[in-house]
């Protein structure tokens, strides 16, 4: 299953929600939606919200496993097991589980024999071609065996859509909308993938992933341009550490080694589950009860250990490619949990939030020297972060123009704050898009499930909205002068290869 892999997060704010939870704004705290909150014995945490409306429901399931859980030798292993979920149980995805089996361990031992070699001083290339051409075939022959894409083609033929996941610093996401009638159906698979998932077509997935790597990295300037940009500005947190994974780790990846990695830390302890839609709590509770409350717990996931230190002065790194010159800036800053964590929210609002943000206005419409610019915070959330800006100078202009014209709207922004009527804009537009993503379902399971996986309380992202109207003037221009430093400053830049310029 393909999926959309989550490189950059910024911490999510909500407007208050209606009273009659229908998906208006009216005038009642968020976090006094009536959301029905279970603790199952394994200690799964359940989160359901009833909304009338459409007789639809959303799930989302999410695993509090990410990149920042991996260590160097398994990068990417948990993007692999989002791709892998998908592929079946013992009873869903196969015609003969047992016939499948042997063939899996005749690949398994053919792949060890290959990385045995591949270790070696002089590697023997042709019986590593060989080795590798029997993992083809075996594949081949257990693809025999296989109902292709089981999983996603009974919830489609049961009204499922938005069948997705994602993976990124520090979660594993799981999600899909199915009619309020097929609830029960929800429960039954997602029991058995928490249970009895098969690793099949491991080889054929672990190239796809691969590929996504080489599409949106190795070949893609942006890509390619964020990834060292990120290792620049961390040299000892796994935030440093592309979320998709080494290549070479990546081509190490076995599946017993990935079958453990889910057995040791994919269990319901380790899990939020939120559910939003037209649904009876109680009916949901006792159906969690059924199916999901006699899954074993299993360990925490590995702890970050790692603390990045002090940057000392400015980072400067260039990638050369054959493509349009851009820039990303980046300074280090605080974990979402901190009290100045809304200022940087609308410091970033204030800076590219809309045509009429200072660097949209200057860079772009005045000056006219960049096509884009964009600010965010990440790239996760439960350590501290980096605010970064990111730009795309018009070709008649240069990287260094874009610098230093962010740089000056900084410094105007060190010097005096925004007025108030200046916040004020940004607030109304922070809560205009909050509305937006309130009218979904989808949505709001994200918001309960990401804000619980975070903060162990759905709550408390709700309570943001109040946090970012509190934020004063005083307070933007406080947390500039107090983190976008030259000290704390790493640039990355995307030149044009040498001897690759553009014909005159």
């Amino acid at each position: 299953m393909r999926a959309p892999l989550t490189l950059v997060t910024v911490p999510i704010v909500i407007l208050a929600l209606g009273s009659s939870v229908t998906g208006s704004a009216a005038q009642i705290r968020g976090d006094d939606l009536p959301v029905h909150e279970v603790r199952l014995e394994n200690g799964l945490l359940l989160l359901v919200l009833p909304r009338s409306g459409a007789p639809t429901v959303s799930f989302v399931v999410q695993y509090k496993v990410g990149g920042v859980n991996e260590h160097l030798g398994t990068t990417g292993i948990a993007h692999l097991l989002e791709h892998l979920l998908f592929k079946g149980t013992t009873t869903i995805g196969t015609r003969d589980h047992d016939a499948e089996l042997p063939l899996f361990r005749q690949m398994d031992a053919a792949q060890d024999t290959i990385l045995a070699l591949r270790g070696g001083a002089s590697p023997d290339t042709l019986r590593l071609e060989a080795l590798s051409e029997r993992v083809r075939t075996l594949e081949d022959s257990a693809r025999t065996f296989v109902i292709p894409n089981e999983f996603a083609e009974i919830l489609s033929r049961n009204g499922g859509r938005s069948l997705n996941a994602s993976t990124t610093n520090e979660s594993t996401l799981y999600y899909v909308e199915l009619p309020s009638n097929r609830i029960e159906l929800w429960f039954a698979l997602e029991a058995d993938r928490m249970t009895s998932p098969v690793f099949r077509e491991f080889h054929t997935e672990r190239d796809v992933v691969m590929e996504e790597r080489r599409t949106r990295v190795d070949t893609n300037p942006d890509g390619l341009l964020y990834e060292q940009h990120l290792a620049a500005a961390f040299t000892m947190h796994p935030y440093g550490v592309p979320v998709t994974g080494y290549m070479s780790d990546l081509e190490s990846l076995t599946r017993p080694e990935v079958e453990e990695y889910f057995r040791r830390y994919y269990g319901p302890n380790n899990a939020v589950v939120a559910i939003v839609g037209d649904v009876d709590p109680e009916r949901v509770e006792a159906l969690a009860r059924t199916y999901l409350e006699g899954i074993p717990s299993r360990e925490e996931p590995p702890p970050v250990l790692a603390v990045e230190p002090p940057q000392r002065g400015e980072r400067r790194i260039e990638v050369e490619f054959d493509a349009q010159p851009s820039l990303r800036m980046a300074w280090h800053t605080v974990d979402a949990f901190h009290p100045d964590m809304p200022a940087l929210v609308m410091l970033a609002s204030v800076l590219t939030g809309g045509r009429s943000s200072r660097l949209y206005r200057r860079l772009v419409v005045e000056d006219r020297i960049a096509t884009q610019v964009l600010s965010s915070l990440g790239p996760g959330d439960r350590y501290p972060q980096l605010f970064q800006i990111s730009a795309v100078p018009l070709a008649s202009s240069s990287v260094a123009d874009v610098e230093a014209a962010i740089q000056e709207e900084i410094e105007r922004l060190r010097e005096a704050p925004p007025d108030d009527d200046e916040l004020e804009r940004v607030r109304t537009r922070i809560e205009a898009g909050n509305v937006h993503r309130l009218q979904s379902n989808l949505g709001l399971a994200f918001q309960l499930a990401g804000s619980a996986a975070l903060h162990d309380d759905w709550r408390t992202t709700f309570r943001l909205s109040t946090r970012l109207r509190d934020v004063t003037p005083t307070d933007v221009q406080r947390v500039v002068d107090r983190y976008l430093v030259r000290s704390g400053l790493t640039v990355g830049v995307l030149v044009r290869s040498a001897g690759e310029d553009d014909e005159p």
